[in-house]
């Protein structure tokens, strides 16, 4: 007689997390998963992909950001990441934080990468096949479904964080005049038509604040260790 199965019920704890704080539209999706992982592997990698295009296209809402219909689950979470500062604060201008975050991010990336082509190639809705074809079992389920909550938690978690924040925490143009101009002189104005010129470092700062905050951090980085040469020989001068 075979052995009772011991493994705990699935429970989607990220998910579930994002339910309670205001996501009731993904509720029945997260139980459908917590049970298609036991008796439906197939619909698990459809609904695992599902959960996570739901969660993302929901924050890019809330943020006032857009998304294209036919944006993929890639791009979605690529839109997240570039309205949601996953550092806090206090750790912006970090380049070595910065660095080994997005280490982390592209881990995700990839993540979400093997979620699509799982869901593609053995999802209960994938695209059809020649013939009869091997399916995955529940522990491969089970790995796709706790991905996608580890994800789904993650993000709501910082986006719910961050928008609980003091406005005036939040990165601003107007804070860093000095890297501004740096910008501005590495770069050539931009021109529009008959348009007045603009300034590359407001283009960049309106239009990908993730990049702005990457090149800021490592003009405060750079900035810091020209400092103590500069320091000498003020004192070196002086005396």
């Amino acid at each position: 007689m075979a052995a009772p199965s011991i493994d705990p019920i699935f429970i989607m704890h990220g998910a579930r997390a994002a339910v309670e704080g205001g996501m009731l539209h993904i509720e029945e999706q997260v139980r459908a998963l917590e049970l298609a992982v036991e008796k439906n592997t197939g619909l698990a990698f459809d609904l695992a992909r599902t959960l996570v295009e739901s969660t993302c296209k929901t924050i890019i809402t809330e943020r006032g950001s857009v998304f294209d219909k036919e944006d993929d689950l890639p791009k979605l979470f690529k839109t997240v990441s570039l309205c949601v500062p996953f550092l806090p604060v206090a750790l912006s201008a970090d380049a070595g934080a910065r660095k080994s975050l997005q280490q982390t991010l592209n881990g995700l990336n990839t993540a979400l990468q093997g979620i699509c082509e799982l869901r593609n190639a053995f999802g209960f809705a994938s695209h059809g096949s020649e013939g009869p074809r091997p399916v995955m079992e529940g522990i491969q389920a089970l790995l796709v479904a706790q991905a996608a909550d580890a994800i789904i938690g993650f993000l709501y978690r910082v986006h719910r964080q961050d928008r609980s924040l003091p406005k005036q925490a939040q990165l601003q143009y107007e804070d860093n005049p000095d890297f501004n101009e740096w910008l501005d002189e590495q770069c050539e104005s931009i021109h529009i038509l008959s348009l007045p010129p603009y300034r590359p470092s407001d283009v960049l700062f309106n239009v990908d604040q993730e990049a702005y905050r990457d090149l800021l951090s490592d003009y405060k980085v750079d900035d810091e260790d020209e400092k103590p040469p500069d320091n000498a020989n003020q004192i070196g001068g002086a005396a």
